[in-house]
């Protein structure tokens, strides 16, 4: 089974599962907050080497709206005259083993990983860094660039890296708040109580509507369509798709991979209908687009933006914290 069929699903199969990885969760919970106490017992010290640091995190394994988030932060600083620097993980590329400032310029998502090559692709004068040793990512921006505000997408649980501002993303009810591994949380979801700001809250991170453009940038509206994509919670996606576009309809393939999969497969293409778009996302796309045989089928990019409501006090949150 998915690790989403167990913790979510209601059959007698994941029911029995759940209970019986349930203490395996207590021992993870347990061994977290050991760790995380000897942080707030000053037994360790979290780096400091580069000032400010927003992170915009979460609680949970999986896609949670994390990088729409970062791509309104870096535009809405930009908008406060705010040098920015995106800081991403990078997973599952070579570059991701330490930190590395990319280069100018379109980013190859097999070298560098699908979020900084979506990023890139989406808001291309941004800085970024990349790789999973966030002090040393943020050691490089400082001598690269020590006047801007480092923005991380992802890192909530990385203790050796002091942050100014953290923004979590945590739904008000959650299916199933258990840790890994009976349910999808990195940390107990008490835990949320250690951020400067939980969305939703006193302020709501509110979904704009979805458009399809296709890679030469226009818009279009299908009347249908097949899907391909590899995200953490595809069905999130779907929903948003179907409720955008509610007069058009999935009548072709729907293709749902895991999470940051290279889609690289040799005749991954092979079962599309021709005569039907594929809707995939913009972190697909940038992997999919350096495939020899995209001129095939013809693909539509969803974009997903989203904003912090209400704007004008957000901003002025956000300012008193980044002058503290």
């Amino acid at each position: 089974m998915h690790p989403v069929d167990i913790w979510e699903g209601r059959s007698f199969k994941a029911t029995v599962l759940r209970g019986f990885l349930t203490p395996l969760s207590w021992l993870y919970a347990a061994g977290w907050q050991g760790y995380l106490a000897l942080y707030r017992s000053g037994i360790k010290k979290a780096s400091e080497p580069h000032r400010p640091i927003i992170c915009i995190g979460n609680l949970v394994v999986g896609g949670t709206g994390k990088s729409p988030l970062t791509l309104y932060f870096a535009e809405l600083l930009a908008g406060m005259d705010k040098e920015v620097v995106v800081g991403c993980s990078g997973y599952g590329s070579p570059r991701a083993e330490a930190a590395s400032i990319a280069p100018e310029g379109p980013l190859d998502a097999r070298e560098w990983g699908d979020e900084p090559a979506m990023v890139r692709w989406l808001l291309p004068h941004v800085p970024l860094v990349v790789g999973r040793r966030r002090v040393l990512a943020a050691e490089a921006v400082h001598r690269a660039f020590p006047d801007a505000v480092l923005l991380m997408d992802d890192g909530f649980q990385h203790l050796p890296l002091r942050k100014q501002v953290s923004i979590v993303l945590d739904d008000a009810r959650p299916v199933n708040a258990r840790c890994l591994p009976a349910g999808p949380y990195r940390e107990p979801r008490k835990n949320r109580r250690r951020a400067d700001l939980v969305l939703p809250s006193d302020f709501a991170c509110v979904p704009e509507p979805m458009r399809l453009i296709d890679p030469d940038g226009n818009e279009q509206t299908p009347t249908s369509y097949s899907v391909l994509c590899a995200l953490g919670q595809p069905d999130r996606f779907l929903t948003a798709l179907e409720a955008a576009f509610p007069n058009s309809k999935n009548g072709g393939v729907v293709r749902l991979l895991p999470d940051h999969d290279p889609l690289t497969g040799g005749t991954l293409l092979d079962t599309f209908p021709q005569h039907l778009p594929i809707v995939v996302t913009a972190k697909d796309w940038v992997k999919l687009r350096s495939r020899e045989d995209v001129a095939k089928p013809r693909f539509l990019i969803a974009l997903r933006k989203v904003r912090v409501e209400p704007e004008a006090e957000f901003k002025v949150w956000l300012k008193n914290r980044l002058d503290e």
